[in-house]
């Protein structure tokens, strides 16, 4: 994934790796900490909200013997993110929170390393490599099915590498990797991101209505969501709607997928440095560390630390549920970032190619899972 921090390395023959680095003036830390309060005040409110009414309906239904339908705070967090943020996206309001909403992923991050406690190192070598198998197929596939659609329409080369690298690796966090390290407009970079986020919105309710049609394992299901969805909130998310148990194997899948980013991003530099007969300048190494998504490894140590019962019962349970309330306001700030309005206005080509690809995609995922599972019970 990619800090606030990270500067891509230039090209040789670049015009602008000679410019003066522009600064922009530093905020006082106290001013830059209240602009995220209301914000995050907003993503706390809706998570709660959530929670709340999944409860109160759990207990209704239990108090006057009605059968509910069990809408977990997953979907209601993201419910009533979807209504405030295209509501305050209409009033124009929006800015005043944005700081504070984009710090999901922040907290999307923080849940997956505590996410760690619950898996034993055991657990994860369970991902094993008939699923690490499967995590290198869908690579394979999605990339080269996303570069063959783009071409098909038309579509420039770097917005076909942002939709084939947004769509193989992780979503909307690749992209703007990508971005940096090919010096890709910003037009092609919002319109691969308004497909992807589209795209991604969609899948978060289609994905468990097919897993529950299919009767599908909480473990082979969460892996399918964890190969076939791009964004990490969104697959944590659809995993977590399934179950509890698929949503660890679908953030366990999506991991492996995740930290494969600085390769495939020094990848699409080299080919893009060699097709405009230039190179890349600074270290190689350099680029891979800081594309690296780090939190991938503070998942592995809080397992490792986990395993080794460094941390008792009672601290993976409080690490758990420390997890679950970082995923609730991940929740929220995913139906606040999708603004229907804004993804309309992305274009009709950039949605159709992704339609296609992450529709075969799935497919093809969907197949190879199930073969998975037929062979080794998942």
């Amino acid at each position: 994934m990619v800090s606030p921090g990270d500067v891509p390395l230039p090209l040789e023959g670049d015009a602008s790796a000679d410019a003066a680095p522009i600064l922009e003036p530093t905020r006082p830390g106290a001013l830059r900490v209240l602009r995220l309060v209301p914000g995050v005040a907003l993503l706390f409110a809706l998570g709660y909200a959530g929670k709340w009414v999944e409860l109160a309906a759990r207990a209704y239904g239990k108090t006057h013997h009605v059968a509910l339908p069990n809408i977990e705070y997953v979907l209601w967090a993201i419910i009533f993110g979807l209504i405030a943020g295209n509501v305050l996206a209409a009033t124009r309001s929006l800015a005043l929170f944005r700081p504070g909403i984009d710090t999901y992923e922040l907290f999307l991050k923080v849940g997956i390393v505590l996410l760690g406690a619950r898996f034993l190192l055991g657990d994860v070598v369970k991902l094993g490599g008939l699923s690490l198998l499967l995590v290198v197929l869908e690579f394979a596939i999605a990339g080269t099915a996303m570069v063959a659609l783009g071409r098909a329409f038309g579509l420039g080369p770097k917005l076909t590498a942002l939709l084939a690298v947004g769509s193989s690796v992780c979503g909307v966090s690749a992209i703007i990797a990508t971005q940096g390290a090919i010096d890709a407009d910003d037009e092609d970079t919002s319109y691969a991101i308004g497909a992807i986020l589209a795209l991604g919105a969609v899948g978060l309710f289609a994905f468990p209505a097919i897993g529950h049609a299919l009767q599908m394992s909480d473990h082979a299901f969460g892996l399918w969501v964890g190969l076939a969805i791009d964004n990490t909130a969104e697959v944590t998310a659809a995993g977590n709607l399934y179950s509890d148990e698929a949503g660890k194997w679908a953030v366990l899948a999506k991991t492996a997928r995740n930290a494969t980013i600085g390769f495939v991003v020094l990848g699409v530099a080299l080919y893009f440095a060699a097709r405009a007969g230039r190179s890349l300048r600074g270290s190689r190494g350099r680029l891979l560390w800081t594309r690296f998504p780090k939190f991938v490894l503070g998942f592995i140590l809080v397992s490792a630390l986990a395993s080794a019962h460094v941390l008792r019962a009672a601290d993976v349970a409080a690490l758990g549920n420390l997890s679950r309330w970082a995923f609730l306001l991940t929740f929220a700030g995913v139906g606040l970032k999708t603004n229907f309005a804004e993804l309309r206005r992305q274009g009709v080509r950039p949605l159709i190619v992704g339609a296609i690809g992450e529709v075969g995609i799935a497919a093809v995922t969907l197949a190879m899972v199930l073969g998975a599972d037929a062979i080794v019970r998942l």
